[in-house]
């Protein structure tokens, strides 16, 4: 984890489209897109994950989405998580503003090996992502965590203490759970994602149930966060049994 952290300090690196380096950059949103490589996912379910992602970062219609902002540019910054952050697995900021600058983010990604870490922390991911939101280089009118994951908090500081002082910080936290890979999701996921993870002005959990929807879900998520809009809840919790966070 100490190493992933330093990294953060050595790596925030703001990169313009054309490969300069910018002091201060406005943009329409910040968003932290955190993905989840804990054990309960196999190498081939984490690929299939990550591609889910590489898809929508090539994809003309996300482009197209960030084109449509006031400025018509987005930061983006993508690390995968289990216990801890895992080593090698961030690109720091991002500037996206054409679908040049979208598939060369993905490319970055893409070149990134395949990982799994055991445990999962979802707390020390929110909080990791908070560091790097906190970078002042970069404002927004909107702080984003994008975060998927197929299981539940089981180390780490409470998923519930890290969420709330991320929402007193001014940022969202948007869930996704994936129920698409048989036996590796925890119970009534979607239910925990919505009641212990998932908050701030505007936040929604989108549910990824099978594996042909992945990246789907994850193009309909992206370009909602991008374009500031929320969906109608599809999750009423107050139906349910509260969940034990």
């Amino acid at each position: 984890m100490r190493s992933a952290w330093l990294a953060v300090a050595a790596a925030l690196t703001l990169a313009a489209p054309g490969g300069r380096a910018q002091d201060v950059v406005e943009v329409d949103a910040k968003i932290v897109l955190a993905v989840d490589t804990s054990r309960s996912m196999d190498l081939g379910e984490i690929s299939i994950q990550r591609e889910g992602y590489l898809a929508v970062l090539r994809h003309p219609g996300l482009a197209r989405a960030i084109s449509a902002g006031e400025l018509g540019r987005v930061a983006l910054a993508y690390f995968e998580w289990a216990g801890q952050v895992q080593d090698g697995g961030l690109v720091p900021w991002r500037i996206i503003d054409s679908p040049a600058s979208a598939a060369a983010l993905a490319d970055e990604i893409a070149a990134m090996p395949v990982r799994r870490g055991r445990g999962t922390s979802i707390s020390r991911a929110i909080r990791f992502g908070t560091v790097l939101l906190e970078d002042d280089r970069i404002t927004a009118p909107r702080l984003v965590i994008d975060i998927s994951g197929d299981g539940t908090n089981n180390t780490g500081p409470a998923v519930t203490k890290a969420r709330d002082e991320a929402v007193a910080k001014g940022i969202t936290i948007n869930g996704l759970p994936i129920l698409a890979f048989e036996g590796g999701a925890a119970p009534d996921l979607d239910l925990y994602y919505q009641d212990c993870v998932a908050g701030g002005d505007g936040a929604f959990v989108m549910v990824a149930r099978e594996r042909d929807d992945l990246a789907r879900t994850i193009h309909r998520k992206l370009v909602l966060e991008i374009s500031g809009v929320a969906p109608p809840l599809a999750i009423m919790s107050a139906q349910f049994e509260p969940t034990d966070c």
